[in-house]
């Protein structure tokens, strides 16, 4: 079953099934619909760094936040560089990159916080969100994986600065894989697959054969599954595979609802995925 499921409200996919279970959380994924973007970026584009207009992505932005009941001030995101690097997200960070991307947390592309009342976003154009929720602790995390950063195994540093920071046990985390491009539409050289090869090798995975992951399509060319490749990882780092939502919607299929870097050559906006722990109830 779909994990995240269309909000009666708005154009938006939440997270159902946490925010079932914890009534001061949110968490979600944006679609390409609804807001006040032009085309190329049509219409509900949430990223600042694609030449879009700035008050349409701001607005776009503040859209989100009023749907979801959460104040602007809180929405709070990094610079996302495709690598593995966490931060740690504190209270005077709130709010930091919501009306521009130079005063973004920098370098990072993973968010960490135990913090109330901030809201971690991050973007997306077929690259895979991750995101986590320790209850015990009252912790998130939001991650962002391309290719790079999947291969540099973020996930596995998001963990270990959960468990780090806040006492975080894997076993205790709750990991959320939302949609992204799928194995049908992502095609890779073999520059990209050996780098994949590699990590499987290190990390000595074997929940599955590595055939599902990779599946060469000629001697230089592979298609590649990011989100069972993210799987795999959090699995290795602990997480229990019952505790892992899997989304099922590929972006490169579904340009009818998402924006896809890949499909639509280079010229296309950027979804969000977001998460935060509200003092107030925000979901019943």
């Amino acid at each position: 079953m779909e994990p995240f499921v269309a909000s009666q409200a708005s154009h938006q996919l939440l997270l159902q099934k946490w925010m079932m279970q914890c009534e001061h959380l949110t968490s979600g994924f944006t679609t390409r619909m609804g807001g006040y973007s032009e085309k190329p970026y049509a219409s509900f584009n949430i990223g600042l760094h694609v030449n879009d207009e700035v008050e349409a992505v701001v607005r776009n932005r503040q859209l989100l936040t009023d749907s979801i009941g959460w104040e602007f001030d809180a929405w709070t995101n990094a610079q996302q560089v495709h690598g593995n690097i966490v931060v740690k997200v504190t209270t005077e960070d709130r709010g930091r990159g919501r009306l521009t991307m130079s005063d973004a947390l920098q370098g990072a592309d993973g968010m960490i916080t135990n913090v109330p009342d901030i809201l971690l976003t991050s973007f997306y154009a077929d690259c895979v969100p991750l995101l986590f929720w320790d209850p015990v602790h009252e912790a998130i995390g939001l991650a962002h994986a391309g290719w790079k950063g999947t291969a540099s195994a973020i996930a596995i540093e998001m963990v270990e600065a959960m468990k780090l920071n806040f006492g975080t046990e894997p076993d205790q985390l709750m990991v959320a894989i939302g949609p992204s491009i799928d194995q049908c539409c992502y095609e890779v050289d073999h520059y990209v697959v050996e780098q994949f090869v590699a990590l499987w090798q290190r990390l000595e995975l074997q929940e599955c054969s590595i055939d599902h992951v990779i599946k060469p399509i000629s001697s230089q060319k592979a298609h590649i599954n990011l989100k069972e490749m993210n799987r795999q990882i959090m699995i290795k780092a602990g997480i229990l595979p019952t505790h892992i939502e899997l989304s099922n919607l590929c972006t490169g299929c579904r340009t009818d609802m998402f924006f896809s870097h890949r499909v639509e050559n280079g010229l296309t906006g950027r979804m969000a995925s977001w998460i935060g722990l509200s003092r107030k109830v925000i979901y019943e």
